[in-house]
């Protein structure tokens, strides 16, 4: 698994600067998302690859993007494309829940998120340092 990759200071501090900015559809799931649902823990405006991802969980490798109406417009779903093929190279997935959803059926949503991050999940765990060797066949 590729490892978490490191961010300029700048798109930190700006990613800092923006989540003071979220829509009201970002921070109605934002405030469900703190409160690590199945036990996943979530960043909101994730600096990625010169990217800022609304919703990440690390662990389960999974970007959350919020899509209002822009991203339907212009030359918005061709970028969205691409930034979704260059997330996915480094091993995230990218789950896209329209705005309206949320407004809409939040829990619905939030259930969704949860089966996403633990269908990406591996099927064993990895042994914590000092823990007992994978079984024989197992390969960590």
């Amino acid at each position: 698994m590729p490892e978490i990759l490191r961010t300029p200071r700048r798109a930190v501090e700006q990613a800092r600067k923006d989540r003071a900015k979220l829509e009201l559809p970002e921070v109605l799931l934002w405030q469900q998302l703190r409160k690590r649902p199945g036990g996943f823990k979530f960043r909101r405006q994730n600096p990625q690859l010169g990217y800022r991802i609304d919703f990440a969980c690390l662990e389960a490798r999974l970007a959350i993007e919020v899509d209002g109406e822009a991203h339907e417009r212009g030359d918005r779903p061709e970028r969205d494309a691409r930034r979704d093929r260059r997330l996915e190279q480094r091993g995230f997935a990218t789950l896209r829940v329209p705005a309206s959803e949320i407004l809409r059926d939040l829990d619905a949503v939030l259930v969704h998120i949860v089966r996403a991050c633990r269908a990406r999940l591996p099927l064993h765990p990895r042994p914590s340092a000092g823990g007992p060797p994978p079984r024989s066949g197992e390969e960590f």
